[in-house]
């Protein structure tokens, strides 16, 4: 009876101990969490450049002079995205929300519609948020480097990323090292198999997602360009965006672009343009999206949804990077508990 109790006293103190480190570990990454979120960004983006090192490999190509091309690359293309997409869309933006009033003043034909934007209008100040728009964009002009280390949450951190990332991308299975060192060797074995995939699950969907993206972006602006709408650039990156969300992404990017399209021109632009996005639609689903999404399903859209919006609301722009990339991690880590509990449940039945 002594030998029990003492049985039970071991286990319960053993019980605390963990507690302690779980609620310590929580602690420490809690006072790091800012050198966490660099090391996750790192992670994410050397897994990112991993496939070029492996096509590298199969063609024989040496693997450093690849990563250095592909990190050269994405910068020299960034840079351009920068001055000739982004700046311009925030210019479009400023215009756009400066206009806002003589949108809903153009609407007053329909009682309702005026009513609603004129409340809306009389609640925010357009012109205040429109100054912010410039200012920030005045900010932003004074270098792509200036911009990225706003984003990253400062110089150090933009240097560590960029240099952690390249550090895991040139060596062999880089990040499988870098996960072997901070990984208990019990679970070693387990959590690479995890991140591997989820990996290929986060690859998937940034394909799907982005080629997506781009092909609706690309039919949207020129459309809205032949029939003269304003603000074609915003819309059409608006469009591109609103794919994400699943079903009634297409509706909410087609709305605001009709709107303008109606003040801008009648309403007989506004039907050319309702056309214009029901042919893209059709386009989309009768060819893209069997072509390309269904052959590259990854993380589900409702998924990546809630996990941008948490990312985002939790760290910022660090937190989008790395939001998709830890729910594709937690499904599998999900999955997997559901297959044990399966299997216990299938063990004790028989």
């Amino acid at each position: 009876m002594k030998e029990s109790d003492n049985h039970k006293l071991n286990i319960t103190t053993g019980s605390w101990v963990r507690g302690i480190l779980v609620i310590l570990a929580f602690g420490v990454l809690f006072i790091l969490r800012d050198l966490v979120l660099v090391i996750l960004v790192s992670i994410v983006i050397a897994s990112a450049v991993e496939p070029a090192a492996l096509w590298a490999k199969r063609m024989s190509f040496p693997r450093l002079p690849t990563i250095l091309g592909v990190y050269v690359v994405t910068g020299v293309l960034f840079a351009g995205l920068f001055y000739f997409l982004f700046l311009p869309l925030l210019g479009e933006v400023s215009n756009f929300i400066r206009a806002f009033p003589e949108y809903s003043k153009a609407l007053a034909s329909d009682p309702n519609l005026s009513n609603f934007f004129g409340s809306v209008t009389n609640s925010i100040s357009t012109q205040s948020i429109a100054d912010h728009i410039n200012s920030f964009v005045a900010s932003l002009s004074s270098g792509v480097f200036t911009s990225a280390t706003f984003l990253f949450g400062g110089v150090f951190s933009f240097v560590l990323i960029v240099v952690l990332s390249f550090y895991l991308a040139v060596q062999e299975d880089g990040v499988g090292k870098f996960l072997r060192v901070v990984t208990p060797w019990k679970k070693e074995k387990y959590v690479l198999d995890l991140w591997d995939r989820s990996k290929r699950k986060i690859g998937l969907w940034m394909q799907g997602q982005v080629l997506l993206a781009a092909i609706i972006l690309v039919l949207v602006y020129l459309g809205l360009l032949l029939i003269r709408v304003d603000h074609p650039l915003l819309l059409a990156v608006s469009a591109g965006m609103f794919e994400i969300i699943p079903l009634f992404g297409p509706i909410l990017a087609a709305i605001p672009a009709i709107l303008v399209a109606f003040t801008g021109g009648g309403m007989s632009q506004a039907l050319v343009v309702a056309g214009l996005f029901i042919i893209v639609q059709q386009f989309e689903n009768q060819l893209i999206y069997p072509l390309v999404v269904k052959k590259v399903v990854g993380v589900p859209p409702m998924i990546s949804i809630l996990a941008l919006l948490i990312g985002g609301q939790l760290a910022g722009f660090l937190g989008v990077v790395i939001s998709v990339p830890v729910a594709a991690v937690f499904m599998e880590l999900v999955g997997d508990l559901e297959k044990d509990k399966a299997a216990r449940l299938s063990d004790l039945s028989i």
